[in-house]
């Protein structure tokens, strides 16, 4: 492999023109195509490359097999003053997300909460988006996300929920928000395939194979542990079955387990997904200013705690941060995989290739 295929980084506009310019060819309309570029360079610039820029492909797959609805209506009903439900209209769940946020946003705003479920959606990339949204308006959010079966019970030998992601993100004045994005498994199975991509073992306790016994190996993998792993996997079962209640339950959608794959040779019927959002307004709490004094005190006291090890404590999100700031200086990395596909997809739908700095 050459260094230029090793180090081959594009500055974030670059990705958002040729995102948007392949979504578009793809028959996404320009609010699906602005939402699904804004969510996968947001992901990218934090170093989630798993739930970034590497579901390009896919998505404009299912655009294209008729799966998703690149100009979908999306319908939001209002139940009660801070409740409602959005009917995504099998449209692309980047949109979903984000209209979802607007809403429970505007409820939150008058009520001091909103909530909203979402039906009839597809795959919305990484959960933490979502989150984010509200956090960089002052709000706290928290998102939630069903999907096909990839995990393990604990103590089960065959897949029955979902990935099952929980985000959850809070202002913090003068500062980048506090944010968590986690899946209910050990890993995500986006992380499985990249590792797979670019021939990198996984760590243990994380996957298993189709007998249900623990591998590293990505080829072997057909299934992912709970979050806990053998020994305490309990956890990451119960806390799926929470974002299962969440997202289907509450949305009158069917659960995870009967979902069709997000991958496969069925990219024609649509899948059903659901999603529910959680704005809160802090100040509808506590007197102003409360919540925001409380937050900084507790995050210098975390920051200043002891390290085991020769590094720094950190916070939720304080990663994601740092590795923004460094993309955002140096530019987005694509691995030799990624760079195949975007090579493909330039002459595919004839778009000018990116540009790799330097």
């Amino acid at each position: 492999m050459s260094d230029s295929q090793q180090d081959f980084r594009v500055v974030q506009d670059d990705l958002k023109r040729f995102m948007g310019a392949a979504l578009a060819s793809a028959g996404a309309n320009l609010p699906s195509a602005d939402a699904v570029t804004r969510a996968l360079v947001t992901a990218s610039r934090m170093g989630t490359d798993s739930h970034g820029l590497r579901l390009l492909p896919h998505y404009l797959q299912a655009l294209q097999g008729g799966r998703i609805n690149g100009a979908p209506t999306m319908v939001f009903h209002q139940r009660l003053a801070a409740t409602g439900f959005l009917d995504a209209d099998d449209g692309l769940g980047h949109l979903a997300g984000y209209t979802a946020m607007e809403h429970a946003t505007a409820m939150a705003d008058v009520a001091g909460i909103g909530a909203v479920a979402v039906g009839n959606s597809t795959h919305f990339g990484a959960a933490g988006c979502y989150a984010l949204a509200a956090a960089e308006r002052g709000y706290l959010g928290m998102a939630f996300c069903n999907s096909d079966p990839f995990v393990l019970m604990h103590d089960g030998a065959k897949p029955f929920h979902g990935t099952n992601p929980i985000a959850f993100a809070a202002p913090v004045e003068g500062e980048s928000p506090y944010l968590l994005d986690m899946a209910t498994s050990s890993v995500p199975w986006n992380r499985v395939q990249q590792y797979g991509a670019i021939g990198r073992e996984l760590p243990d306790q994380v996957a298993a194979d189709a007998a249900g016994k623990v591998c590293r190996a990505p080829s072997e993998v057909a299934a992912l542990l709970p979050l806990g792993g053998s020994d305490f996997g309990f956890k990451g079962a119960g806390l799926g079955g929470m974002v299962e209640i969440f997202s289907s339950m509450l949305s009158g959608m069917q659960h995870g387990f009967k979902l069709l794959p997000m991958g496969g040779p069925d990219m024609a019927t649509p899948r059903g997904v659901g999603h529910f959002f959680l704005v809160m307004k802090p100040d509808a709490f506590v007197e102003e200013g409360t919540f925001a004094r409380g937050l900084a005190d507790y995050l210098k006291d975390l920051r200043d705690q002891p390290a085991a090890k020769n590094s720094k404590v950190l916070a939720p999100g304080d990663r994601e941060w740092r590795c923004q700031a460094k993309r955002d200086a140096e530019g987005i990395p694509l691995d030799f995989a990624n760079q195949l596909a975007y090579a493909e997809i330039a002459e595919q739908y004839q778009i000018a290739p990116l540009s790799p700095l330097g």
